[in-house]
């Protein structure tokens, strides 16, 4: 389920512990399941207002091999509809009561998607979300929002050639981590 919102937290973590179960009862044993949370798995809110951080601790694989996913965006809201960055530190600031709690419940993460405009404030906002991603020990990866051919001009778009953030965000931001 991608982005659920308008469910408790509570229903969507039993929906994510029914699935693990269910994946590792199939005879699936060594695939690493990711599991979101409600409120479009904001990793902003996942110690605020999403109910998140109440239930999903609680997460069981027998195989100890699972990762909450989250998503993070730069803007002002969150959404990913701005190419406006909050600040150039926000991408830092936005993850790090996640990491905290990730920390504090022995869990892994993986941001499934992150994006940001193609400015001076969103370039230092990105390297900042991946350094103390790196620098946390809890943090698996990232996978930037967006790529494809379908996207065309979209500002989050690193598709080659010539996406709108391809030219700055890629070689700025994401290459040092790679």
């Amino acid at each position: 389920m991608n982005e659920p919102h308008d469910i408790p937290a509570q229903t969507v973590f039993n929906l994510n512990q029914a699935a693990v179960n269910g994946i590792r009862a199939s005879g699936a044993t060594s695939q690493l399941i990711l599991v979101e949370g409600t409120s479009y798995t904001g990793a902003w809110t996942w110690t605020t207002s999403s109910g998140n951080s109440a239930v999903f601790g609680a997460i069981k694989d027998p195989n100890n091999n699972v990762a909450i996913e989250m998503h993070q965006y730069l803007d002002s809201d969150g959404s990913g509809t701005s190419a406006t960055c909050v600040s150039s530190t926000i991408g830092a600031e936005r993850l790090q009561a996640a990491t905290q709690w990730l920390q504090a419940n022995n869990l892994k993460g993986f941001l499934g998607e992150i994006g940001a405009g193609s400015n001076a404030d969103c370039i230092s906002a990105v390297q900042g979300a991946f350094c103390s991603m790196q620098q946390s020990g809890v943090w698996l990866g990232a996978l930037w929002w967006a790529a494809g051919p379908w996207w065309g001009t979209y500002y989050q778009s690193i598709e080659p050639p010539s996406g709108p953030a391809i030219a700055e965000i890629l070689p700025q931001a994401m290459m040092p981590f790679l």
